[in-house]
């Protein structure tokens, strides 16, 4: 895509993709918040965060792959929220591990200048990492937030996003719940802060928002 193209809506933009790890999207994963094992939307949300992925790099945005890792010992995981507590009992995200890397299609691209990996241990992906500074250095002022789980990493990262001034879009299709009606819930509630979106609404011709 050439600079014109940047001009609209996706100038200034980066995509900030939320744990897309083996333990959240594989049905062989720990983490059950954002599917449970036969869930079917499984393949529709995949496959919108592989377009995401697609749209951004062919726009040439920056995407900053957020992923969520602890020791083995957990030693560095916050136990004041049940949420995490219940990663360490399930074993989940230890750094290193198959469960903690990016799922294989998701993954971010080594020879990309602008595909970053940031490393935290919350909800937001803005607390404990240099994510901010990243998107002051391509002088960002619009984010594109999507990830497992929308209730929980998607909606604390979306609305931190929001409190530090950017404008924020949420691609809700590339996003998921285990359970549909928090996930709706989530969208409902985020409109507050945030546009939301399809994928194809985003890089398709036009500008489609969910529910439009």
């Amino acid at each position: 895509m050439n600079a014109t193209a940047l001009s609209g809506s996706l100038a200034r933009t980066a995509v900030i993709a939320l744990h897309y790890q083996n333990d959240v999207l594989d049905p062989r994963g720990k983490i059950r918040v954002g599917f449970d094992t036969d869930q079917p939307e499984r393949a529709a949300v995949l496959d919108a965060a592989r377009a995401l992925l697609a749209g951004a790099r062919g726009y040439g945005l920056p995407i900053v792959h957020v992923r969520i890792a602890f020791r083995d010992d957990y030693a560095d995981l916050p136990r004041n929220a049940p949420i995490f507590v219940r990663t360490a009992e399930l074993g989940a995200v230890r750094d290193g591990s198959w469960g903690a890397r990016f799922h294989p299609t998701l993954e971010p691209d080594p020879a990309r200048a602008l595909d970053y990996v940031v490393h935290h241990r919350c909800t937001s992906g803005f607390i404990g990492t240099p994510l901010e500074q990243m998107l002051t250095a391509h002088d960002v002022r619009h984010v594109i937030v999507a990830g497992v789980a929308t209730h929980s990493t998607v909606e604390m990262t979306a609305r931190h996003a929001a409190d530090l001034g950017y404008r924020v879009t949420v691609a809700a299709d590339a996003c998921a719940c285990a359970d549909r009606r928090q996930h709706d819930a989530s969208l409902e509630s985020m409109r507050l802060i945030a546009t939301i979106s399809t994928v194809a609404g985003l890089f398709g011709a036009g500008s489609q928002t969910e529910g439009e």
